[in-house]
Formats: structure tokens, C-alpha cells, sequence
């Protein structure tokens, strides 16, 4: 066990103040530098703690251009702790409250910490259920519809795929879903409508994260197509500010539409993009659920690995 009085001999105040304070790209930072370690030197480091992470990571890391998200790399940092000679569980905890300090006036998003959980479930998940990332298939496109009911809450999504097996023998898709804070993901329902039926699925109560199988009842070859629709009753959460999907692997197109209650229109929303869990939300375009339908939406032409999103504002 490392004590927070093992920091002390560190030549710097930045050091003890950016580990108070963070953010944790510059606690990183200062403890590299209090170190005198080139990003080459941490690197062997954490190989010989069976940790792998390239020097151009480290250096995203310590810019802030990017921040640690997946379970190996919070391996990484958990490793950086030790070799850096810093107290348990200080860079961890700067990455936990990074995102959790919304703006004043604004409604936060999902936070970096709740995305970095809910993709380690994610992969405990699919681990569950032998599936890999992306299953053998390649998403030529992929079309949504949520629907936000008059309690303001998300009551259903639909989707329809349509997908390119690259390999030989795939014979079923992974569907996701990630509940508001609060849902109960026993509760929530999973429909197979079109060219599929449901097969084994799991849940994370803590995260809200859902996995379910979808068995196609054929082996598809390599290059076949093939088209199904699934949908989704929730309704098991409380308010609901925004619905986004992440993306690992680059595709086709990709469509999000958000159709609100009559009884319960935003007041504001918008579209985002987000290159991943730690980098900063861009691409904002203002949308208007105006006509008779109380829908936005946005169109992907081509799926790029990161998030796309539609957030709304209520009264």
C-alpha cells in the first residue's frame, strides 16, 4: 500500500497541487515530469507490468487531448500510479471527476466516468455471451427512432440494421442498450420484428447497459447482406436529456431520429459528436421538432469511430 506522504519528496508544488485539484492530464503531466522519465522510459514501465500503451497514448494523455477509457487502460493508470510513486487511487480518482462539473446553468450529459463504466460492462457482456466486437459483420446502415413520452421519459427506440458479413458462418448481431440513470434494466423488453428472433440476454443493473442476442436463423458467407429490425420498450427511467450512440468501427450510414410527446415538447435541442468519452463534445447544430410529427433528426453519411448524439433542454 503507497501513502500520499510517499509524494512528498517530488521536487515540485505543481505535483501536490495538480493531485489536489487535477484535471488529470496535468497531475499526469506534473508527475512525469517530477519523475525526469521520457514517455519511452514510462512505456517499458508498464510493459513490465504487462500493461501495453503506446507513446503517442501517453502523450494524448498528458495534453489532455485524450483521456483513458477502456479497462486496460485503466489498468494503465492504475500501473502509472505505482511507477510514479503516487498515492493509491489519485489519477483514478481525477478521472472520476472529470466530467461530473457541469457548466453553470446546463444539465450535465452522461459523464466521462458513467461512459468508462458502462463499457466495461459493455465488454464483461459480450465477453459473457463469446461475442467479439464487431461479431463478423460490417454496418452498411443503421437507422433509429426513440420516442421521448409525455413524462418526459424514453419510452421505446426502433432500429433497423443493415449489415455485410465479412466472414463466413455469422448468424446473429449484439443489440445494445443503454438505459437512463435510474432504469431498471430487468424491466426493459427487447422485440424482434423483422427477419430475426431473440436469443440470450444480459444486463448491468448498476449501468443500465443491455446486450441481446438477435439470431438471424441463417449462417451468412462472407459478403452476404442481410436487413432486421429490433425494438426496444424501456420507459423504466425518469427524465430523459439525450440519446447517443458510440461507434468502435467505422460503417455506413447512420440516422437518428427523436419523436417527442405532444403533451411534452423540449424546448431546446441539438445535435453532438464527440471523438470519445474524454474529448470535449463538437459538431453542435441546433434542431427543431416543429410540425406535426415532434421529431429531429441527423444523418451520418459515414459512421466514424466516436459518439453522435441529440441532447434536448425541457422548461
Amino acid at each position: 500500500m503507497r501513502h500520499a506522504t510517499e509524494h512528498a519528496d517530488f521536487p515540485t508544488a505543481e505535483l501536490d497541487t495538480a493531485l489536489r485539484g487535477g484535471p488529470f492530464h496535468v497531475a499526469l503531466r506534473a508527475a512525469i515530469a517530477a519523475r525526469g522519465l521520457p514517455l519511452q522510459r514510462v512505456q517499458h514501465h508498464l510493459s513490465r507490468h504487462g500493461v501495453k500503451v503506446g507513446v503517442t497514448s501517453l502523450s494524448y494523455w498528458q495534453q489532455g487531448a485524450r483521456r483513458p477509457q477502456r479497462p486496460e487502460s485503466l489498468r494503465a493508470v492504475r500501473a502509472l500510479e505505482e511507477i510514479l510513486q503516487l498515492p493509491d487511487e489519485s489519477l483514478i480518482r481525477l478521472l472520476a471527476q472529470a466530467d461530473q462539473r457541469p457548466a453553470t446553468g446546463r444539465r450535465p450529459g452522461r459523464s466521462y466516468r458513467s461512459l468508462t463504466e458502462a463499457t466495461a460492462a459493455l465488454d464483461r457482456l459480450r465477453a459473457e455471451l463469446g461475442r467479439s466486437l464487431d461479431g463478423g459483420l460490417h454496418t452498411l446502415g443503421h437507422h433509429e427512432c426513440v420516442r421521448i413520452g409525455a413524462r418526459r421519459e424514453l419510452v421505446a427506440r426502433e432500429a433497423h440494421h443493415i449489415v455485410r458479413a465479412h466472414r463466413d458462418g455469422v448468424d446473429r448481431l449484439l443489440a445494445v442498450h443503454h438505459g437512463d440513470p435510474g432504469c431498471s434494466p430487468a424491466d426493459i423488453r427487447v422485440r424482434a420484428l423483422e427477419n430475426c428472433r431473440l436469443g440470450r440476454v444480459r444486463w448491468d443493473q448498476d449501468t443500465g447497459v443491455l446486450v441481446a442476442e438477435l439470431l438471424f436463423g441463417t449462417r451468412l458467407r462472407s459478403g452476404d447482406t442481410f436487413l432486421f429490425r429490433y425494438g426496444i420498450e424501456d420507459g423504466t427511467a425518469g427524465t430523459s436529456r439525450e440519446y447517443l450512440r458510440r461507434f468502435d468501427l467505422p460503417g455506413g450510414q447512420y440516422a437518428l431520429q427523436v419523436r417527442f410527446d405532444a403533451a411534452a415538447l423540449p424546448v431546446r435541442c441539438h445535435r453532438f459528436t464527440q471523438h470519445s468519452p474524454a474529448a470535449p463534445r463538437g459538431g453542435r447544430q441546433e434542431l427543431s421538432p416543429t410540425g406535426p410529427h415532434h421529431c429531429v433528426h441527423v444523418v451520418e453519411p459515414r459512421i466514424r469511430p466516436g459518439i453522435v448524439g441529440i441532447a434536448w433542454e425541457w422548461q
